[in-house]
């Protein structure tokens, strides 16, 4: 299996056990995801656990999480974002980005910048569709990649955006 982890901070964002083709020339990875329900519920009895007929116990309250099975999984958060927030998020990333990429793969950010640019008017252009995510460890997305979660046409099936470019790959 392959884990994807954010470039910057090094959090889990997904695996390869879901559906994902790259889009907007390349410059993100979709990843389309299922809307689910965890129960955190522990039954006893899948710990060889048998309640007696004789003792009283507390029934503990059924908990579960309903949403992405993405943002569930890899225990993505949710963040508060405006447009304006968004813009000055995106030119500090980018720039992190590119900053990796001249390191890594130099003749390849003039490239990335130019390919970049559509990419991120997309976003803006239909800002109000999107919701925001940020890894587990990294605070309102201040070191690392904002996951950008849509709709498909059919308003029910939701699809992440990852910046392909931000993204490690590891194999476990």
């Amino acid at each position: 299996m392959i884990v994807y982890r954010d470039l910057l901070s090094n959090d889990e964002l997904f695996t390869d056990s879901c559906k994902m083709r790259e889009v907007d020339d390349s410059v993100f990875i979709e990843v389309e995801g299922k809307h689910t329900t965890e129960c955190t519920k522990v039954d006893e009895a899948m710990i060889g656990g048998n309640k007696s007929a004789e003792s009283y116990e507390e029934e503990s309250a059924d908990a579960s999480t309903s949403g992405v099975d993405i943002v569930l999984q890899n225990r993505l958060a949710w963040v508060d974002m405006d447009k304006k927030k968004y813009q000055k998020y995106i030119k500090a990333y980018v720039a992190k980005l590119v900053e990796k990429l001249t390191e890594t793969k130099p003749d390849y950010v003039a490239t990335f910048k130019k390919k970049a640019i559509p990419a991120v008017k997309r976003i803006l252009d239909n800002f109000d569709e999107w919701d925001f995510y940020r890894g587990e460890t990294d605070f309102e997305g201040a070191n690392g990649m904002l996951c950008i979660l849509g709709y498909r046409e059919d308003q029910t099936t939701p699809y992440l955006l990852f910046f392909k470019d931000g993204l490690l790959e590891e194999k476990v």
